[in-house]
């Protein structure tokens, strides 16, 4: 993240995504497949190739990405056809799809805000616990979703209805107001919000 100022003189806190070129890599169609959707590929793949081997040529293209993804789409694209960002240029608000950072194993807390027990006289160290879970013989069990110490993060999340600041189209680069789910680095999806 970084600030830029806006035309009003005043600081915004934006995101700076880089957002392309994306290669068209398969379209499927109605007639062929039963639905309309682009599979699209990001970023040149992790693979090292030694300096008297050469990458097999009959090898997918989809392999050689560091990103894949199949979103709807109802334009007409071809294969091998690579999208930059100033498809976006007429879009105002966006909805950014990630994956959360990973925090791992959280207690209730951090997890899901618990405000804890009281540090008064007579509480013993339970101050960060989740107090009662269940009740006593009737029902005699935990109910299923319970608010429980578990896994926290590095799930599917998304942020709708960002707004597009600006971009860079020489270096297709977005500029998103406000925080992007995931870590730097990391893969996202960018979609016209609804």
């Amino acid at each position: 993240m970084t600030q830029v100022c806006n035309t009003q003189g005043a600081f915004a806190a934006v995101t700076v995504v880089h957002a392309g070129p994306c290669v068209v890599l398969a379209v499927r169609t109605d007639a062929s497949h039963g639905y309309s959707a682009v599979q699209l590929g990001y970023g040149d793949g992790h693979r090292v190739f030694s300096a008297d081997s050469q990458p097999d040529q009959t090898e997918r293209p989809s392999r050689r990405m560091r990103f894949v993804r199949e979103v709807s789409a109802t334009g007409d694209c071809q294969v091998g056809e690579q999208l930059s960002v100033s498809l976006l240029s007429d879009i105002v608000k966006v909805d950014v799809i990630g994956v959360s950072k990973g925090r791992g194993f959280a207690g209730v807390i951090k997890r899901h805000n618990f405000s804890g027990v009281c540090a008064s006289h007579g509480v013993k160290k339970v101050h960060r616990s989740g107090g009662s879970t269940g009740q006593s013989t009737d029902p005699g069990r935990v109910f299923k979703g319970t608010k429980m110490p578990g896994r926290l993060g590095g799930v599917r999340v998304t942020v709708k209805a960002l707004r597009l600041f600006g971009m860079v189209p020489q270096e297709n680069l977005l500029l998103i107001s406000g925080a992007v789910p995931g870590f730097n680095g990391g893969n996202l999806i960018i979609r016209e919000a609804i």
